[in-house]
């Protein structure tokens, strides 16, 4: 079977960034099909396309810049011009299935493009609320550019054959639009524990390279420093655990538009490179390194209601590698962690409250212990990457087999 796969933000293990869209595409062509990916190139440097092989994948790379540090407004252009490109270089490739994947949402345009022009079946996959998100954040604003959201949203799953969700609450949501429940499929973000799974001796080479880390408490933090994150709250908790617990250390390692808020908010409290330390985004492949050293590891966000369906690649990083995860948010997550015991759940308002469960939670060897057994158990039994795989699989090769039959009638 040949898919054509859209994905703007697709990265491989060697490049920061998420890496869902490569680990299901390189299985899938491991199983015997083809797939073309059709991306960009977000440094924007050259002037056309090009084009490499990964992992078997065929990937389309257009130049077409896009970076964390980038407000809202640039933003949309770049999707804007993403979806343009993509949908003029996605129809001349052969597919069977057209695979769309959003955020952002404006995906949908050349993904309905190239399923009309060569009459070929849409799966859609929804790995983010848009545009409930971006309205919540008031980065849509107007009534006419909210309607148009809108519009785009019921435009993108009316002309879906199938629906892939990244959350159940992501699915609740795709429902509540009319979209046929039967035809929605949950296939969280998920978990490589193979990749994750590395000696002790990682860790501690890890930890080697770092004068203020030693044999001192580690929380970790890998991602995007956007204003979605809000990683400032890991500044303020930093603030408040130093005068209960000076030898904990915090480590944030990533970029983004929020990044030297986040880096003048250590520096007013007096944490940063005291208990507080910042450093660049790495490749996925040396993430593994850090979240090895940890003791703990963070997945944080303002305090949104919207944000609370989120499947983020560094919640599942985190069970993958064993180790305990701390969230400041509500939603399926927290139900998970509280259901399992496999991390803690946060105050996102009262830092008091939220440093002294981190404190007591670090100091607490045995709770550690079972809070990283209960980690990979919960990676093991709920998100093994190839077990989703599998599923995702399925998805595709079903609506591939459901358009056979029309044709064939």
């Amino acid at each position: 079977m040949r898919l054509i796969y859209l994905h703007q933000h697709f990265a491989t293990p060697e490049m920061s960034g998420g890496t869902y869209s490569y680990e299901m595409a390189r299985r899938f062509v491991a199983h015997g099909h083809e797939v073309h990916m059709v991306t960009a190139d977000r440094s924007g440097r050259g002037r056309g396309w090009f084009e490499t092989e990964e992992a078997g994948i065929h990937v389309h790379w257009c130049p077409i810049a896009y970076s964390n540090h980038m407000g809202f407004k640039r933003r949309i252009i770049s999707f804007m011009e993403f979806a343009w490109a993509a949908a003029r270089k996605a129809v001349t490739l052969p597919g069977d299935v057209v695979y769309a994947s959003s955020s952002p949402l404006t995906i949908a345009l050349p993904g309905v493009h190239v399923s009309r022009r060569k009459s070929i079946p849409m799966i859609f996959e929804v790995a983010d609320l848009w545009p409930e998100l971006p309205i919540a954040v008031g980065a849509l604003k107007s009534p006419v550019t909210i309607a148009a959201a809108r519009r785009l949203e019921r435009f993108a799953y009316q002309n879906s054959a199938h629906i892939v969700a990244f959350s159940p609450t992501m699915k609740e949501g795709i429902v509540a639009t009319g979209y046929p429940a039967e035809k929605v499929t949950v296939i969280p973000n998920n978990c490589d524990i193979e990749q994750f799974r590395v000696s002790e001796e990682v860790g501690r080479a890890f930890r080697r390279r770092y004068a203020w880390l030693g044999d001192r408490p580690l929380v970790v933090y890998a991602g995007t420093f956007g204003f979605i994150n809000g990683v400032d709250y890991l500044a303020r908790l930093a603030a408040v655990v130093k005068k209960r617990d000076a030898d904990i250390r915090f480590l944030v390692i990533g970029s983004g538009s929020e990044e030297e808020k986040v880096r003048r908010a250590a520096q007013e409290l007096g944490v940063l490179d005291r208990n507080f330390f910042m450093e660049p985004p790495v490749a996925k492949s040396e993430i593994q390194k850090a979240l090895s050293a940890a003791d703990i590891c963070t997945s944080v966000f303002i305090d949104l209601k919207e944000m609370w369906a989120n499947s983020a690649s560094k919640v599942f990083d985190t069970l993958a590698a064993g180790r305990p995860l701390a969230i400041n948010h509500e939603g399926w997550h927290a139900e998970t962690i509280r259901e399992t015991g496999c991390g803690l759940v946060l105050n996102a308002h009262n830092m008091e409250s939220a440093a002294g469960k981190l404190v007591a939670a670090v100091r607490n060897k045995q709770w550690l212990a079972d809070a990283r057994a209960a980690a990979r158990r919960v990676a093991e039994e709920r998100f093994e990457r190839n077990k989703l795989a599998r599923l995702w699989e399925s998805v595709v090769l079903g609506v591939a087999s459901e358009q056979q039959k029309r044709v064939a009638a």
